[in-house]
C-alpha cells in the first residue's frame, strides 16, 4: 500500500457529478454525499447531516427543473469543512421556498447556506439556480 493512500484525507479535494434532473437520481446523489463524507473522515452524524441537506436541496431543484435538464453536484472538502454546490436549470423564477420548513431544516443542518437564481436564460430555457452550503467538521481527529 502506498504512503499516499494510507494518510488521512486532510488536503483539499473535490468531487463532482452530473445527473439527469430526475427523482430517480436522488439515490445516487445521497450515496455520493455519504461516500465523500466518509472519505473526508467526517463523523457519522456529520455525514448524515450532509446527506440529508443534499437530499433536501436536490429534491427541491429536481422538482423545479426544466424537463430534460441536469443537476450538477460538487463536493469540496478540506480538514475544516465540506462545501456542497448544487446547480440546476429551474423552470420558474420561484424555484426555492426560502421561507418553508425544508429551508429551515437546511439552515439547522448547515453552517452556511446560500441560494442564487439568475435571470431567465433564453438559450437554455430556464433560470440557472445554484445552492451552496457548508458543514464544518466537529472535532478533528489528529491521529
Amino acid at each position: 500500500m502506498s504512503e499516499w493512500i494510507s494518510q488521512p484525507a486532510t488536503q483539499t479535494s473535490a468531487v463532482g457529478i452530473r445527473v439527469p434532473a430526475e427523482l430517480e437520481q436522488l439515490t445516487m446523489l445521497r450515496a455520493l454525499a455519504e461516500t465523500v463524507g466518509l472519505i473526508a473522515d467526517f463523523a457519522l452524524d456529520e455525514v448524515t447531516d450532509l446527506r440529508v441537506a443534499l437530499d433536501e436541496v436536490a429534491t427541491a431543484l429536481i422538482m423545479a427543473a426544466v424537463a430534460g435538464s441536469r443537476i450538477d453536484c460538487e463536493f469540496d472538502f478540506d480538514d475544516r469543512r465540506m462545501l456542497v454546490r448544487v446547480t440546476a436549470l429551474a423552470a420558474d423564477s420561484d424555484a426555492l421556498d426560502e421561507h418553508g420548513f425544508g429551508w429551515h431544516v437546511l439552515q439547522t443542518l448547515t453552517e452556511n447556506l446560500v441560494a442564487q437564481q439568475h435571470a431567465y436564460d433564453a438559450s437554455t430555457g430556464g433560470y440557472p439556480t445554484v445552492v451552496e452550503f457548508s458543514r464544518l467538521r466537529g472535532e478533528v481527529d489528529d491521529r
